[in-house]
């Protein structure tokens, strides 16, 4: 007797849709979870993003964010009745995700023109950032913006600098180079691979590791203030924002953080463009 192994066309058509979702449940699992932890966490817990800007905000060896914003910032979340999830990121995606509400705030410098719109500040000033243009001894001292013309500009890759790099972008007699970050662009400017480095003094101060580095002149440009730059997309910006300034403040009075800064000191260069 001969037995038939062919499949009714309907048992068959059942069992290819069966594994056909089946397979689909196991390529969207994953994504589906990682919605349900986005969308669903702990609404006491805020994202808040902090980039490589050392001592200011940093990564340490072990991975963990660290800097004088980062401690201030954790003393107050506390104080204030929040939990944090630091996020590392490049100030590039630190902007972007402001932007889409995917982080509730960043520690960053305020006034960038690209987040217009996007997020309000602190009243509190954390930190007052200069951003200078670093030069060695045989290159004369910025005083005016018109003496970066016919110069090549050092600049670290993904930093904005308040929207300043874009003018240094338009401009036809002075050219650009990016450093992946400062010690490379200290080592670039010693070099000679530019005639002067726009970055700011912090993070310049803390990587100078041997005499040379000091050999390194300064001129300031601008004089920034660092602060919480909560997002409006997340809905609750201005509410996060009275939360932390009014912990700031209780704190300060208690002698836990330094007096509050509420005014930003407005230091430009002659000549430097308007926003």
């Amino acid at each position: 007797m001969h037995l038939s192994l062919r499949m009714p066309r309907a048992l068959f058509r059942f069992i290819c849709v069966f594994l056909s979702g089946l397979g689909l449940s196991v390529v969207i699992g994953p994504v589906q979870a990682d919605h349900v932890q986005h969308t669903d966490r702990d609404s006491d817990t805020l994202r808040v993003a902090y980039m490589e800007f050392p001592p200011v905000t940093y990564q340490n060896a072990l991975g963990e964010p660290e800097g004088d914003m980062v401690d201030v910032t954790r003393k107050v979340a506390k104080e204030a009745g929040y939990k944090l999830e630091f996020l590392y990121l490049p100030v590039s995606r630190a902007n972007l995700y402001l932007k889409n509400g995917s982080i509730d705030f960043a520690l960053a410098l305020t006034g960038v023109p690209a987040l217009q719109g996007a997020v309000i500040d602190s009243e509190i000033s954390l930190v007052s950032v200069v951003l200078s243009a670093w030069h060695l001894e045989d290159h004369a001292p910025i005083t005016h913006m018109d003496d970066f013309r016919g110069k090549v500009v050092i600049m670290i890759n993904g930093f904005t600098y308040g929207g300043l790099r874009s003018w240094f972008e338009r401009q036809d007699d002075i050219r650009i180079t990016d450093a992946p970050g400062h010690r490379s662009a200290i080592d670039m400017l010693k070099r000679g691979r530019g005639d002067y480095l726009l970055d700011y003094r912090d993070p310049v101060r803390e990587v100078f590791s041997n005499s040379s580095d000091f050999l390194v002149q300064e001129s300031e440009i601008r004089t920034r203030k660092g602060a919480w730059l909560f997002s409006v997309a997340t809905s609750r910006a201005e509410t996060l924002r009275a939360d932390f300034d009014a912990a700031y403040h209780r704190l300060a009075e208690r002698g836990e953080v330094p007096a509050a800064v509420t005014s930003e000191q407005s230091l430009r260069l002659r000549g430097f463009p308007a926003p």
